[in-house]
C-alpha cells in the first residue's frame, strides 16, 4: 500500500513538472541542444564583391521585403498601412522611387512574415493633374458591412490651396481595388488654428455602435498633437474630440503615423517622433488620459503601426536606408526594407520588441562557429579586446546569453574593410542605459534604444540578419534595428571594453 501511495505521489510530481515546463514562456526557436552542423549549398560568395553596393545589390530580400526593382530604379518601402483579415497580413506602403508617382500606396500580403506577395499596380494613386491629393501620404484601411473604407492624407503640391493637408478616402469592394470618392474629405478643426498638418489617418470600426473611430496627426501652437474623431459610417457626420496626446518634449514637427489599439486591458497610443524614434504611451481608458510617452525603439525602425490577428500582435515599419551604401557617417535617407516586429507587453503595461517567432523558428541549420566553441569569457581594460565568433551569411541568426561585470560596454563588431578601426558595432552599455549602434569603432554614433541591465545577471539575446538589415534583441528587455553594408562573407566579433563579460550557449543559424 506505502509503495502503491509513493508511485502515485511520484507520478503526481513528473505530472505537475511537465505542467510547469509547458507554461514557461521561452523564445521559440530552433534547436539549441542539436550538436550536427550543416553544411548548405545555398551559401552566397561575397569574396568578389568587395563595395557595399555591389553586395546590397545581390541580396534576395525574403524576410525584409523590400519591392522588386524596376526599370526605373530601386524603389523602398515608405510608411507602412498594415490590415489583417482571415489570415491574410495587407501591407499597403508609401513607395518612394522606382515606378511610384509621389509616393503613391502599393500594396504585399503575407500570411507568415516570411513570404510575400507584391502587387505591382498602385492601390491608391496619387494624382497625376495634381490637386489636393497631388502626393499621397499615410492613412489606414476599415471594413464597414461588407465595403472597406481607405482613409489616406491628400497633400497638396501648391501653396494655393487653402488646406495644405486634407484626411480623403476611397472605397473597395474587395482589399485590392479602391475608388476616390470624389467631394469627401476631412479637415483640421478650427480649434487647432492651423490648416498645414493634418494627416496619417488611423480609422478603426466600432460594430456595436456603428461609428468609425479615427486619429489623425496634426499641431496646435506649433506643438505636435494627436487628435480624436468619431464619423458616421456613411462618412456624412463626424465629431470633434478634441487632443488625446501632445508631444511631451515639444521638439517635432508632427507625432508620425500615430495609432491606438487594446491590448491585456490596456490602451495604447503609438507614433514616430518626426525623424526620431518609435514611441508609446499607455493608459487604463479608450483615448487617455496617457502616461508619460517612452521610447521603444531606434531610430531606425520608422513609421511603425500595429496589426493583430486577435491573439498576436505586431509593429510594422520600415528599416532606414544609407543615402550611399559606402557611408561610414550616416543612416539617414527616407524609405527602406520592410520590417516587423512582434510587441510584448508586461503585466504593468510596458511594451517591448521581439523577432517574429515564426521568422526565428525558420531557421534550421545549425552552422560551426568560428569561435570553435559554444562560450568564451572577455576581460577588457580601456581598449576594445576582440574575440573571432561568426560568419556573417546573406541572413543568418544567433542565438546566446551574456552576464557582465563593469561599467564597459560589450557586444557584435562587424568588420567593413578589414580595419579595426572602420568596425560597425553593435554595443550594449549598460552603464549608459542604452543599446547602440556606432560607426568606425564606435566613433560615429548611428542609433539607440533604451536598456536597465543588472550587472551579474544573465540575459538571452538573438541577432538576425538578412541582407544588410539587422535586428538585435535582449529578450524582455529591448530591440534596436540596425543597417549594417559591405559586412557579408565576413568575420563577426564579440568585443569588450573597460568591462568582463561571458558569453554562453552560442549558436549560428542559416536558412536558404
Amino acid at each position: 500500500m506505502k509503495t502503491r501511495f509513493l508511485c502515485l505521489l511520484l507520478a503526481l510530481v513528473v505530472l505537475l513538472s511537465l505542467l510547469a515546463a509547458c507554461r514557461k514562456t521561452t523564445p521559440p526557436a530552433v534547436d539549441d541542444t542539436s550538436e550536427e552542423y550543416a553544411h548548405p549549398d545555398y551559401d552566397k560568395d561575397f569574396s568578389k564583391l568587395r563595395t557595399p553596393g555591389s553586395q546590397e545589390s545581390a541580396y534576395d530580400y525574403k524576410l525584409f521585403f523590400q519591392p522588386e526593382i524596376d526599370k526605373m530604379s530601386q524603389p523602398y518601402v515608405g510608411d507602412t498601412m498594415p490590415y489583417y483579415e482571415d489570415g491574410v497580413y495587407y501591407i499597403y506602403y508609401l513607395k518612394e522611387a522606382g515606378d511610384s508617382y509621389n509616393h503613391s500606396i502599393y500594396l504585399a500580403t503575407t500570411t507568415d512574415f516570411i513570404h510575400y506577395t507584391e502587387y505591382d499596380s498602385p492601390i491608391i494613386e496619387a494624382s497625376r493633374s495634381g490637386g489636393q491629393d497631388a502626393w499621397v501620404g499615410t492613412g489606414s484601411v476599415v471594413k464597414v458591412d461588407g465595403f472597406y473604407y481607405f482613409f489616406y492624407t491628400g497633400h497638396a503640391a501648391s501653396d494655393h490651396y487653402e488646406y495644405k493637408e486634407k484626411v480623403m478616402v476611397a472605397k473597395g469592394s474587395s482589399l485590392t481595388s479602391f475608388e476616390k470618392v470624389e467631394g469627401w474629405s476631412l479637415t483640421p478643426a478650427s480649434e487647432l488654428g492651423q490648416k498645414l498638418d493634418f494627416r496619417d489617418p488611423q480609422a478603426y470600426y466600432d460594430e456595436e455602435r456603428g461609428v468609425i473611430e479615427m486619429t489623425i496627426t496634426a499641431s496646435q501652437y506649433n506643438i505636435a498633437r494627436v487628435v480624436h474623431y468619431t464619423l458616421s459610417k456613411d462618412l456624412k457626420d463626424f465629431e470633434y474630440h478634441g487632443v488625446i496626446l501632445s508631444d511631451p518634449t515639444k521638439k517635432f514637427w508632427n507625432l508620425e503615423c500615430s495609432d491606438t489599439f487594446c491590448l491585456n486591458g490596456k490602451y495604447y497610443v503609438t507614433y514616430s517622433g518626426q525623424d526620431d524614434t518609435l514611441w508609446y504611451a499607455f493608459s487604463d481608458t479608450p483615448y487617455g488620459p496617457y502616461n508619460t510617452p517612452v521610447r521603444l525603439e531606434g531610430k531606425l525602425f520608422y513609421a511603425a503601426k500595429h496589426v493583430d490577428n486577435g491573439k498576436d500582435y505586431y509593429m510594422v515599419g520600415w528599416a532606414r536606408r544609407s543615402e550611399a551604401p559606402s557611408s561610414l557617417s550616416e543612416v539617414s535617407a527616407w524609405g527602406g526594407n520592410l520590417i516587423v516586429q512582434q510587441i510584448v507587453a508586461a503585466e504593468d503595461g510596458t511594451l517591448s520588441l521581439k523577432p517574429v517567432d515564426s521568422i526565428v523558428s525558420d531557421f534550421q541549420d545549425r552552422r560551426e562557429l568560428v569561435l570553435g566553441e559554444d562560450h568564451t569569457t572577455i576581460t577588457a581594460g580601456a581598449r576594445f579586446s576582440y574575440t573571432e565568433a561568426f560568419t556573417a551569411y546573406e541572413r543568418f541568426l544567433i542565438t546566446g546569453q551574456f552576464t557582465y561585470t563593469g561599467a564597459g560596454s560589450f557586444g557584435l563588431a562587424f568588420d567593413y574593410s578589414g580595419r579595426s578601426d572602420k568596425y560597425k558595432m553593435i554595443s550594449v552599455s549598460p552603464a549608459d542605459g542604452k543599446l547602440k549602434l556606432l560607426f568606425n569603432e564606435g566613433d560615429t554614433p548611428i542609433a539607440e534604444s533604451a536598456i536597465d541591465l543588472e550587472e551579474g545577471k544573465t540575459y538571452s539575446f538573438r541577432y538576425l540578419q538578412e541582407g544588410s538589415v539587422g535586428l538585435f534583441c535582449i529578450d524582455g528587455v529591448a530591440t534596436l534595428t540596425v543597417r549594417v553594408y559591405g559586412v557579408s562573407g565576413k568575420t563577426v566579433r564579440l568585443f569588450a571594453e573597460n568591462t568582463t563579460v561571458t558569453f554562453s550557449e552560442l549558436r549560428e543559424y542559416t536558412h536558404g
